[in-house]
């Protein structure tokens, strides 16, 4: 499956098929948590909630592919991450996009 963030595939005929989304809501644990309190005292990179998002953006990404798979795509266009807070300790991750397959 192609993903990609701009609109068109250079020399690639497509038809779009619909809008794909994957999303998850992940949480923190105790540990990452603390360490990250203790982080902010010093300063400087937070690698456990890094982690944690490249974690929650992968699980996206590979929902909006089956989704797209569902569709018979051959590729996601315009491929985008939000993410937001839905409450204390946990953010949403949407991965989204428009399927399409390759005329």
């Amino acid at each position: 499956m192609k993903l990609v963030t701009i609109e068109t595939i250079p020399g690639q005929a497509f038809q779009a098929l619909d809008v794909v989304k994957g999303t998850v809501v992940y949480s923190k644990n105790f540990g990452r948590d603390f360490m990250a309190g203790m982080k902010t005292l010093v300063g400087g990179e937070i690698v456990g909630y890094t982690e944690m998002l490249n974690e929650a953006r992968a699980i996206a990404t590979k929902r909006m592919v089956e989704a797209a798979e569902a569709l018979g795509a051959d590729a996601v266009v315009g491929m985008r991450y939000a993410s937001s807070s839905v409450m204390q300790g946990a953010a949403e991750v949407v991965a989204y996009g428009t399927a399409v397959k390759f005329v």
